[in-house]
This record gives C-alpha cells, sequence and structure tokens, in this order.
C-alpha cells in the first residue's frame, strides 16, 4: 500500500496553500492560532470565500454545486486548513443534512436548501440527542403528530451545538409510539423561526453557552418539510451518522495544536531552562507526537481503500477514538505549558480584544477553556464506548 501522495495531489494541496495565504483574513487566522473564539460571522465569512473560490461544498458530488474532490483531496485541503489557522466548515448543513438531502430529499427540498447551505446563507443544526436519548438514540420522545398538512411538533431536544446561531433545524421525531424503538420514526426539516421553538442555552465548564436545550411546543412543521418516507428516519438518521464520523480525527488539528505547544514549552521556563527540556515533559510530547503519526498513517490507509473503492473497516472508528484522546492528551499538555496562567479560568481569555491587551503570554491564558471544552471530543460523535462495541462487532468479538 502506497502512502505517498501523486504529483497531482501535490500540485493541488500547492493550490490550497496558495489559497489560504492570499483569501484567509488574517484577524480570523490570529484568533484560530491563539485559541480565541470565533463569532458568527467569523464562520460564514469563511464559508463565502470557499463558495466564491468554488469550493464551498468540497464533499459534494459536482451536479450539486459541489468540487467533486475525492477522499484524498478532502484530506488534503483539511489538514492544510487547519495548519493555516482556518475556520473548522461547520459541518452541520454541508456534512450532515444536506448528504440526506442529496440520497433522500425531493427535488423541490434540494432545490429549495442546498443552494443556501453551500453559499453559507443558512445555518443548520442538529436535533438527535435527548434528555435520556444521547447514545441510546433510539429512546428519542420527541413527538409529531400528524394533522393534515402539517406536523405537530412537541418534545426537547438538548446538547444542541450552536443551534443559537441556527436558521434551520433537522430533527428526529418519533410519529408512530407502537412501533419498535428504531421504527416509527421521522426526519423533519423545522425553521427555527417558527412558533413554539424556544432555544436555552446550557452553561458548560469553560463558562460558554456552544450548546443548547432546544424546545418545542406545538410547532407546526408542514409536510413538505418530511425527508422521505413517514417512520423511515432511523434509514436516514444513519446514513447521516455515517458522514459525520467521516475525517473526525483531526489530524490536521491536532498538529496545528503540538505545534502550538511546543512553541510554548519552548517559552515556559522551569528551574531556568525551557519546560521542553524537561525529560519528562518531553516523553510526554514525544509520545503524543508519535501516536499523532500513528493516527495519520491509519488515516492514509483508509483513504487508500476509498481510493480503491474499499468501505472503511473498523478503521473509522479506530481514528475516531484515537482522535479525540490524541487532541484531549495536547489540551492537557497545553494546560502544563501555560502553569500559572492557566489558573483561573478566565473566560474573557478567550476573546482576541482581551488577548491583545495581556502582557503576559496572550496564547497561555486562555488554555483553560480549551482544555475544558475538549473534554467533549470523546462524547460527539459517537462515544469512544460506542465506537468500541463497534469494532468489537466489526472483528467478531
Amino acid at each position: 500500500m502506497q502512502f505517498e501522495f501523486t504529483e497531482e495531489e501535490q500540485a493541488f494541496r500547492e493550490d490550497v496553500r496558495r489559497f489560504l495565504r492570499e483569501r484567509l483574513p488574517s484577524d480570523i487566522r490570529d484568533k484560530v492560532l491563539s485559541g480565541c473564539e470565533l463569532a458568527r460571522d467569523d464562520y460564514l465569512m469563511w464559508q463565502r470565500r470557499l463558495y466564491e473560490r468554488g469550493w464551498g461544498g468540497m464533499s459534494w458530488p459536482v451536479q450539486f454545486g459541489g468540487t467533486g474532490w475525492n477522499a484524498v483531496q478532502q484530506y488534503i485541503f483539511e489538514e492544510e486548513a487547519a495548519l493555516a489557522g482556518a475556520p473548522r466548515l461547520i459541518p452541520f448543513g454541508l456534512k450532515m443534512v444536506a448528504p440526506v438531502l442529496m440520497a433522500y430529499g425531493s427535488a423541490a427540498q434540494q432545490m429549495k436548501f442546498l443552494p443556501k447551505i453551500i453559499s453559507g446563507e443558512t445555518w443548520w443544526c442538529q436535533g438527535y440527542s435527548e434528555p435520556g436519548a444521547g447514545s441510546d438514540l433510539a429512546s428519542l420522545r420527541t413527538r409529531a403528530v400528524r394533522e393534515g398538512d402539517h406536523y405537530l411538533v412537541n418534545g426537547q431536544k438538548t446538547w444542541n451545538t450552536l443551534g443559537h446561531y441556527a436558521d434551520w433545524i433537522f430533527c428526529l421525531v418519533r410519529t408512530d409510539p407502537q412501533a419498535k424503538p428504531q421504527s416509527g420514526i421521522t426526519f423533519l426539516l423545522i425553521d427555527m423561526k417558527s412558533s413554539g421553538v424556544n432555544v436555552r442555552p446550557i452553561a458548560l465548564l469553560d463558562g460558554g453557552c456552544e450548546v443548547n436545550d432546544v424546545w418545542f411546543e406545538n410547532v407546526r412543521v408542514p409536510l413538505e418539510n418530511r425527508v422521505g418516507e413517514e417512520n423511515r428516519g432511523w434509514t436516514y438518521a444513519k446514513y447521516l451518522l455515517s458522514h459525520e464520523r467521516t475525517l473526525i480525527a483531526g489530524v490536521g488539528t491536532a498538529k496545528r495544536e503540538l505545534a502550538r505547544l511546543k512553541r510554548m514549552a519552548a517559552a515556559q521556563r522551569k528551574e531556568g531552562r525551557p519546560l521542553l527540556d524537561d525529560p519528562l515533559f518531553a516523553a510526554r510530547v514525544a509520545r503524543v507526537e508519535i501516536e499523532l503519526a500513528a493516527l495519520e498513517i491509519t488515516n492514509l490507509r483508509v483513504l487508500c481503500a476509498e481510493r480503491s473503492a474499499q468501505s472503511p473497516g473498523p478503521e473509522a472508528s479506530m481514528l475516531k477514538i484515537k482522535g479525540s484522546e490524541i487532541q484531549q492528551e495536547i489540551s492537557e499538555l497545553l494546560m502544563r505549558a501555560a502553569g500559572a496562567y492557566a489558573l483561573p479560568m478566565r473566560r474573557e481569555a478567550m476573546q482576541a480584544a482581551w488577548q491583545a491587551a495581556w502582557q503576559a503570554d496572550p496564547n497561555a491564558a486562555n488554555v483553560m477553556a480549551g482544555y475544558l471544552n475538549q473534554r467533549k471530543l470523546s462524547i460527539f460523535g459517537g462515544t469512544n464506548e460506542i465506537q468500541k462495541n463497534i469494532i468489537a462487532k466489526m472483528m467478531g468479538l
């Protein structure tokens, strides 16, 4: 198996680097590289820049306005974008609901929703998890009752990421309470401005409100906003989750944060010498760097399999598990490198304006919030425990 990139792929990498140098706004880049929070407009501006270049839907087929890039090209772009300090692409529209609409949506739904997703005009969020229905998603209880040409939706979704920014939400709702758990579920598209939709922020350990509870109280959803057939939503949900876990290893992001760690550890002094020269600390950095290299090789193996039209096996779950563990380990080492500046945690340290006025090490001032926030990595996208079960089943253990 050859892991080397072809000449065409290397040329593509140079094209991506050139675009990033010319079109990535410096203020957004600086926020990302220093660990600051991004605003809604930052994400949307970057999506519009990609769209203007013709790269708005890098994982989309050409017939829907996408690039038609293969998995290797997508990998190259995401790695280079992360290293350059580009914002992550918000996946809920681009990589979750859009593929479902392409595969199962009506022509009218595709024409209505896809152009606004790829252009950055519409922000989507996900309505899957509920209290008591997270990893066991089939236990969801949000109800949708058919009333003529509408559904009446009542219930609660939780851990809704960036829902306070969203224009639309795609939801799994129960339409047949008498059916088996995986049956009787329907996939609905709901306008967040609908009467009866109430978004309530959830305060996280890092002091932010990145996630939300979303309540539906007699929300009327037109029948035309149902994707596919009634009671077949579980099929569409599984299809969506397969896209959510694509490229979830985050190799590019981990490389960027590892470089940041080394810079901070070289600047931090311990007993008169750089922290990076401390044998115990250096050993931990070396170990995580080796694990990251092994993760990248595994990721390339999966891409090679996809290039040969082979479906990835348990490697996809391995990528998710190890990728999240590596990123969490780097965030812990960043805490060590920050030293006293990591405590106490100050939410305002995530703001670029606050960092600009900080006279000590500005990059060190916000690592606590990042550390706390990254505890979620081993949970979302399918918990690491669930991924281990998937690996065991696929390998017949």
